[in-house]
């Protein structure tokens, strides 16, 4: 008897480490696709529930939203075609005094003819206010990346953030990767919940 109840317990030992193991590996899988999603958004990204875009050392915080389709804000993707308006906020007082420029291209994988591929730019100004308001219509769904240069300190420094417009809102990889880890956990405390009670019918 001893060893039927020694083989039931060194069984749920090793069941139980395989079912920390997969728990471990879906963690290890969804934070290798959240930080793959926050690589492909380049400079933009989200801090602390704030959407920052970080140009060089410096940083400001990005507001967008489209006033005609969409009440919530967005960070890195457009939800919709139409018009979009962004407003970029000097995070760090250093801004004020310096050149921003902002330029959106159509994402073709070069930038040799730069201009060829703008939709929309806004020229080199001082903002002493520390906030810059961009206003840009996109009539089509698309792939494009937004340039933020600052210019006229000891470097120029260029943010580059690739987006896409009309695909709707992204979906988080939490509420894909929850529902998995729930349901591993669940099936592991009946799973481990039926064994202890053979163990111990067992016994």
């Amino acid at each position: 008897m001893p060893v039927i109840i020694y083989t039931g317990i060194l069984s749920m030992f090793f069941q139980l480490n395989l079912i920390k193991q997969t728990l471990v590996s879906v963690l290890l899988a969804a934070s290798v696709i959240f930080s793959a999603q926050v690589q492909a958004h380049g400079g933009l990204a989200l801090a602390e529930d704030l959407c920052i875009l970080t140009v060089g050392p410096y940083t400001m915080h990005f507001t967008g939203y489209q006033p005609l389709t969409q009440e919530e804000e967005f960070c890195e993707d457009i939800p919709e075609i139409g018009k979009t308006v962004v407003a970029l906020d000097y995070i760090n007082d250093e801004l004020r005094p310096l050149t921003t420029e902002v330029r959106i291209i159509r994402d073709t994988g070069s930038e040799e003819n730069l201009d060829d591929i703008t939709v929309y730019h806004l020229p080199p100004k001082v903002y002493p206010s520390a906030s810059i308001a961009v206003e840009h219509v996109f009539p089509e769904k698309g792939k494009f990346v937004g340039l933020v240069t600052v210019t006229g300190g000891a470097e120029d420094y260029v943010s580059r953030f690739p987006f896409s417009v009309g695909e709707g809102r992204p979906t988080s990889w939490v509420t894909i990767i929850l529902p998995v880890v729930i349901i591993v956990s669940a099936g592991a405390f009946f799973f481990l919940r039926r064994r202890q009670t053979e163990v111990t019918n067992a016994a």
